[in-house]
């Protein structure tokens, strides 16, 4: 953790609708002026799509059917862990693009599932914020919870985890229902593994809760809708947390525990603006008053 350079972690695992919450956490940027140098999970993991590919199949030829991308070894944690330290001592540290489609390819002058070379953030920034797999993994080899200022977990069910994902994977990249069901049955050892315990280290944790049926999400013919769900926002520390604010600011939310506030989840952007504007604002006025 750094006052100088704090770092803000978003984690959650393919389909958890990270990229929806860091959708937030820019529109906040840009409205309080913050200044922010953004690096994604996926420009850490060890292997291109190609080596991946191989990869995979080398390991379930040893019999390994477990190994993914929410594998720890499947990725550079080491090197993670580096650009948090370096961060948060100077401001700078080093990353990379991960390009996903053609799109990315036009703009970071890359081919399709390979990365771009190493750089290093040269202006200033206010704060690094992280979006990925891995933000706040602890384990024999890394801590990287440690060195991350504010920890955001985003963990919907995991039956509606899997909906999204099959969606997503189905008809933005061409993949079949079975194909993205293999993907996850490969990835199950991990996420429990891997991936589920950092959000007992995190600061606040968004769990979006379905209110249909998501009873076969492999059959699902529509993702439930943010109007159809709830989401449970668990706080790790609820000092200071103002909830009856939050209770009379967010119409039909209540308390389910001392540290938790439910809400619609239509709310949901209406509630992190409400809930980490002030948090990130505390944090770049202590980095700018110890410049």
């Amino acid at each position: 953790m750094s006052v100088k350079h704090p770092i803000i972690s978003v984690t959650g695992s393919s389909g958890a609708g990270t990229s929806t919450v860091k959708h937030t956490f820019q529109q906040i940027f840009r409205r309080e002026s913050v200044s922010a140098a953004t690096i994604e999970g996926d420009a850490f993991h060890r292997y291109d799509r190609s080596s991946m590919k191989k990869e995979l199949e080398k390991r379930s030829g040893q019999g390994d059917l477990t190994f993914s991308h929410f594998s720890y070894d499947a990725n550079l944690l080491n090197e993670l862990e580096k650009c948090f330290i370096d961060y948060s001592e100077s401001g700078k540290c080093k990353y990379r693009h991960y390009v996903h489609n053609e799109d990315e390819a036009l703009e970071y002058g890359a081919e399709p599932g390979t990365f771009t070379d190493w750089k290093e953030f040269n202006e200033r920034s206010d704060l690094l914020f992280y979006e990925g797999l891995h933000g706040a993994v602890v384990n024999e080899e890394v801590n990287l919870a440690k060195h991350a200022d504010l920890k955001i977990g985003v963990v919907p069910v995991i039956n509606l985890e899997w909906i999204q994902k099959i969606h997503r994977d189905r008809d933005s990249r061409g993949y079949s229902t079975e194909a993205v069901t293999d993907t996850i049955l490969r990835r199950m050892h991990a996420y429990v593994h891997c991936v589920c315990p950092q959000f007992t280290e995190t600061d606040i944790n968004f769990q979006r809760v379905p209110v249909v049926d998501t009873s076969n999400p492999l059959v699902a013919r529509w993702i439930p809708t943010a109007d159809e769900s709830l989401v449970v926002i668990r706080f790790k520390d609820p000092h200071g947390i103002d909830f009856p604010y939050l209770v009379s600011m967010i119409h039909d939310s209540w308390m389910s525990r001392a540290n938790s506030i439910v809400i619609p989840g239509g709310k949901l952007d209406l509630a992190m603006q409400l809930i980490l504007t002030p948090l990130i604002g505390r944090l770049v006025n202590q980095s700018r008053r110890s410049m």
